[in-house]
């Protein structure tokens, strides 16, 4: 688990992520398993994840490559907090 002294996760959260460049971001890298809307197909729905997830537990979700068939994806500090973004709309 990342911890929230983790450099990586300090500069994610210290950045305004925009939803709009992290919607484009998960189409790319997500959606040909979590659907094109979040909604789930091979992976699960991630509709409503921020309530389950708190925003540590969605950076390690995404860096850490433990829950295959889910590959390791590393995103810069910018392209994470987009994405964080985008995920705590859904």
């Amino acid at each position: 688990m990342v911890q929230a002294s983790d450099p990586y996760v300090k500069g994610v959260l210290a950045l305004q992520g925009d939803p709009i460049q992290g919607h484009a971001i998960f189409q790319i890298n997500c959606s040909g398993c979590h659907g094109l809307e979040a909604d789930g197909r091979v992976g699960p729905s991630l509709q409503g994840v921020s309530k389950r997830k708190s925003r540590y537990g969605l950076i390690n979700q995404v860096i850490s490559g433990k829950t295959p068939p889910m590959p390791k994806f590393q995103p810069s500090t910018q392209e994470m907090a987009d994405l964080l973004s985008y995920l705590e709309s859904l």
